[in-house]
């Protein structure tokens, strides 16, 4: 692990932040790390309001997209909503047609078929439109490169309205409506939303058109909470007040789809974290081992008993990919190995019988054990698709793009992607892709990074900070948990190994004169031998708060000693 401390921000900027504030130097550096810097930026950040998201209006063809919707309604014609088979798209799915429903009828879904289709809008989602006399479909999480299929609808009559957030290629389809915040002509004030966020931008411009406000909206922001966990963009601006009152929404009063999924949990309260590993992989479950359109089914029941039925089988989806999932990274973890791969630049792996569904989660395991970008591939019908991860600071669709000579299509994020291409390109790719990678990333990238935000003396550690902290909450990308690092720490002599294979790390640690903390160290059990004797010893952590018994007491998460 590389251990890389923030720069100190400017001590006058801090001494005055921490002044206007009333605020302790340590909480005013955090705050400027994350780019507040003036008492009203603190002001939108600790205190999130609806009252502050942008006005929908301010994205590109908003008017032409709410305009095409309010003539399709009254001109009583057949809608389609439209979207990709993940968290993002189930979710928008879900979010944009129950909406829609509240008012009128003539609504219907369509989830692709992740192995007959593939990702995003599909010439068979066309055709069903035709053969429904559905004359408008209103794709949600896909669409921005779909130039040829939207061609093809335009050639059927039926007309798009396309609410993405992937980046745009050279072309923009020739829909209706394109509302996407990265389009380079789109001059709205915030372009990190995900999908289900420009979803919601939809329905707000549509309600603000009906004169609803944005209260009316706050049933719908248990989903946008969800996809913004699910779709790791970052927690700053928009995003942050959606997931905020997203989440009180799931701690309050979820949909009967959402309550179904958490109803046997322990926990009182769900911050983002728990969306990110407890809602989300069940939503998507549905979508890699059966079929999204089961998700949006559970997302759009209203009635408890049935949603509950519903959120059972996604509960057998999943423990399905769990077995999946573990057996198809053991067998690829074989094939680096096999073909002495550890040390090359990027893992690149594939075998035609491996499950689509869950070639990302296998990515991304393959990422954390040996940190290099990562494709996995599979056989989907006469082609191979591959879902990409990457590793900190590496634009993976970037180094895609770079040898998309070798390609079919390809779509996706900075650390996520997606591709298609024919089998006998596939080693050609793979050579070019090693190369790649090679001449552009910096050496330091293939190391893990736990980026500190601060040096500080446990004696720092109070009930005060930890109020303040967990006013942070949502963290995320960009919002991070902050991570602290503290010198010359010992154990008092209670360290030990736990776990069934004594993987994990169990301390109580001081300092000096301070008090002492409780430490748990997942996944740290072999530094047990560096805390023995009192030995002193560097840590670097997060404050977290256990909860045992109804007693809350602080403990200590580490992330790495030495």
């Amino acid at each position: 692990m590389r251990w890389t401390l923030k720069p100190k921000p400017d001590s006058q900027l801090v001494s005055q932040l921490a002044n206007q504030l009333n605020v302790s130097t340590l909480i005013a550096t955090l705050l400027i790390q994350r780019g507040i810097t003036t008492y009203e930026d603190a002001r939108q950040f600790f205190r999130p309001n609806l009252e502050d998201l942008h006005n929908p209006y301010l994205m590109k063809d908003m008017d032409k997209a709410v305009n095409r919707i309010e003539k399709a309604i009254a001109n009583q014609e057949n809608i389609l909503v439209f979207g990709d088979y993940d968290v993002d798209g189930t979710t928008a799915v879900s979010l944009v047609s129950s909406y829609l429903r509240s008012f009128y009828p003539n609504v219907a879904t369509y989830i692709p078929d992740r192995y007959d289709e593939g990702y995003g809008i599909s010439l068979k989602g066309i055709d069903f439109a035709e053969d429904n006399s559905m004359s408008l479909i209103i794709a949600l999480d896909c669409g921005i490169k779909s130039v040829d299929k939207i061609a093809y609808a335009n050639s059927k009559k039926i007309d798009f309205i396309i609410c993405d957030h992937h980046r745009p290629g050279d072309e923009l389809p020739e829909a209706v409506a394109v509302l996407d915040p990265k389009r380079s002509d789109c001059n709205y004030p915030y372009d990190e939303l995900c999908g289900c966020g420009v979803g919601f931008k939809l329905i707000q411009a549509l309600a603000q058109n009906r004169n609803q406000t944005i209260d009316d909206l706050l049933p719908y922001l248990d989903l946008v909470a969800t996809a913004i966990g699910a779709d790791i963009v970052p927690i700053t601006g928009e995003n942050r007040i959606l997931a905020k009152f997203g989440l009180d929404v799931i701690n309050s009063s979820p949909r009967p789809g959402i309550q179904a999924l958490i109803q046997n949990l322990k926990k009182k309260k769900l911050t983002i974290t728990d969306v990110v590993f407890i809602i989300a992989p069940r939503i998507n479950a549905a979508g890699r081992i059966k079929h999204g359109n089961y998700a949006v089914q559970l997302l759009t029941e209203f009635d408890l008993e049935q949603a509950s039925t519903f959120a059972a089988e996604i509960e057998t989806f999943n423990i399905d990919r769990k077995d999946l999932d573990k057996q198809i990274t053991k067998e690829a973890l074989v094939q680096i190995e096999k073909n002495q791969e550890q040390k090359n630049f990027t893992t690149v792996v594939y075998q035609e019988d491996w499950h689509k569904g869950v070639i990302g989660i296998v990515a991304s395991r393959l990422t954390e054990t040996y940190y290099r970008p990562t494709l996995v591939f599979t056989k989907s019908g006469d082609k191979l698709a591959a879902s990409a991860r990457s590793v900190k600071d590496f634009d993976i669709y970037n180094a895609l793009e770079a040898c998309s000579q070798h390609l079919e299509q390809f779509g996706g994020h900075m650390y996520a992607a997606g591709m298609t291409l024919k089998e006998e390109n596939y080693l050609k790719f793979k050579e070019t892709f090693e190369k790649t990678v090679q001449k552009t990333i910096h050496p330091d990238l293939l190391i893990p990074e736990i980026t500190v935000d601060a040096e500080i003396l446990l004696e720092e550690i109070n009930p005060k900070l930890i109020r303040i902290l967990n006013q942070f909450e949502p963290f995320g990308p960009e919002n991070m948990t902050p991570v602290f690092l503290s010198h010359n720490v010992i154990d008092t002599g209670y360290g030990k190994t736990i776990g069934q294979n004594e993987e994990h790390l169990k301390l109580f640690v001081k300092q000096k004169n301070s008090e002492g903390f409780g430490v748990i160290g997942f996944g740290l059990g072999d530094k047990f031998e560096l805390t023995k004797n009192k030995t002193p010893f560097d840590l670097v952590y997060c404050i977290d708060e256990n909860e045992f018994n109804g007693n809350v007491t602080v403990q200590l998460r580490v992330k790495d000693l030495r």
